[in-house]
């Protein structure tokens, strides 16, 4: 859920500061560049502002040294223009000193600093080691934040899709609520990621979240499991145990696979759920619980209250809210995410050199109907990456099941480049660059390099084609 504007790929802080320089006094210019390539930053030289502007657009820039009086173009133009292409960059006004006035102004309008010419070179170099350790800051912020955000954020629910924006959308607006959220999807969507993303960007989020799987276990353990239970209450009781609900006390209990949850317990949960407090099991006690309710569920609950197995005061008190979670076949546009998340996961997690997935293996997962959805992509991803050899997933490191599925394109996806003919030339266009994009799974750096333009262009390209 990036904005194609903001979306480039992250800045390595061990990269050399991208130095523009822009001056029609050509041997100073050279003379600036020279002096700062010496200390390690990578520069490029213009002595014309119309093409300063048109190397703005095409590449990217950390700092930009502009002289201030040119012709045709100047320096407060070149300005505006970086402030709207490069809003992340940093700029540098070069003046005489009859212009140290606009300078000024330049300074109001955005600039970092100014510098009169004849400024020696080593106050040049110590200006742009403070542009550099300030970029390095705000880099370092933005990684911290980005970290966050992967963690505790909404991030980890990975989808750009409309259907996946919407759900994300939606969870937005509850997560700060106190509300019970019922979450449907088959098997496999993610619903205990979900759960966790509402409790983690909830007011509960410094309290424990309690996962229990309701399918898992027998109607007495259950019970044990969810309220406790006293010492002698059953057989092998030999001890007071707390059970989920106490555990969560001002946290969140996730249920998960509610729609199989005994009827007997049903009922005792919904009284649990009607006045705030447990009973252990054996005991007459009552305690005081303060717990949000998140629960899961593959089943048609509406089905399972027409037959009896599901109580209907239970649905309506579980799904104050309601999250369903669509199939990924229903948003295959996610799966390059998916495979790129899943890749540097796995690659870490088994000490692995992964650069990539080949063109034909992304297709051939593309293609797939993924009927076990978003858990079996994320096994077939570690699958290739345990046994990959080479640093590149390939068909070869396809699980089996994957050998016999012809290499075909995208489901769902794009026409041929023969249906296209006597197509407008932006609809070619349009669908060209959505194609690369989706086989380098978002990477915009990788796109722009497969299409031959520069990223810049691209940024522009998938704004005007909203992909």
């Amino acid at each position: 859920m990036t904005n194609p504007e903001q979306a480039e790929t992250p800045v390595d802080p061990t990269d050399p500061l991208r130095v523009l320089i822009v001056d029609n006094d050509r041997p100073h210019a050279d003379a600036v560049a020279e002096s700062l390539t010496r200390v390690g930053y990578d520069c490029t030289v213009t002595d014309s502002g119309s093409e300063a502007q048109n190397l703005i657009d095409e590449n990217i820039y950390d700092l930009i040294f502009t002289d201030l009086v040119m012709p045709e173009v100047d320096g407060m133009e070149i300005l505006r223009h970086t402030k709207e292409a490069l809003p992340e960059a940093e700029v540098i006004v070069v003046t005489g000193h009859a212009s140290v006035g606009t300078a000024v102004a330049a300074m109001e309008q955005g600039a970092f600093t100014y510098l009169e010419k004849g400024a020696g070179l080593t106050h040049l170099r110590t200006i742009t080691d403070r542009v550099a350790e300030s970029l390095k800051l705000r880099r370092d912020n933005m990684e911290l934040n980005r970290r966050l955000d992967k963690k505790f954020g909404f991030e980890g629910v990975i989808g750009n899709s409309a259907e996946m924006n919407a759900v994300i959308e939606k969870l937005k607006r509850i997560a700060p609520t106190d509300a019970s959220v019922l979450i449907q999807g088959a098997t496999g969507t993610g619903k205990e990621l979900v759960a966790q993303a509402i409790h983690q960007n909830s007011p509960r989020k410094n309290r424990p979240f309690v996962a229990l799987n309701c399918a898992a276990l027998s109607e007495n353990i259950l019970e044990s499991e969810l309220f406790g239970h006293i010492q002698g209450a059953f057989t092998d009781a030999s001890a007071d145990r707390v059970g989920k609900f106490e555990y969560a006390d001002r946290g969140t209990l996730f249920l998960d696979e509610v729609g199989d949850m005994p009827m007997p317990t049903q009922i005792k949960l919904l009284r649990v759920l009607e006045s705030g407090e447990i009973t252990r099991v054996g005991s007459n006690e009552t305690i005081k619980v303060n717990v949000r309710i998140l629960s899961a569920t593959n089943r048609d609950l509406q089905e399972s209250i027409a037959d009896g197995s599901f109580r209907s005061d239970l649905y309506h008190r579980l799904k104050v809210v309601t999250v369903i979670l669509p199939d990924l076949r229903q948003r295959t546009h996610d799966i390059p995410l998916l495979i790129e998340e899943f890749m540097g996961q796995f690659a870490d997690r088994h000490h692995k050199t992964i650069n990539g997935m080949a063109t034909a293996a992304r297709r051939r997962l593309m293609a797939y109907d993924w009927p076990g959805n978003v858990r079996q992509l994320r096994n077939v991803v570690e699958s290739m990456v345990v046994v990959d050899d080479d640093g590149t997933l390939g068909l070869s490191d396809l699980p089996e099941e994957f050998t016999e599925e012809a290499d075909t394109s995208i489901e769902g996806g794009s026409p041929s480049l023969g249906s296209m003919v006597g197509r407008p030339l932006v609809d070619v266009e349009k669908q060209f660059i959505a194609d690369t994009l989706t086989l380098t799974g978002g990477n915009r750096e990788e796109a722009a390099k497969f299409l031959g333009i520069g990223q810049r262009t691209l940024y522009r390209k998938i704004k005007e084609y909203q992909l």
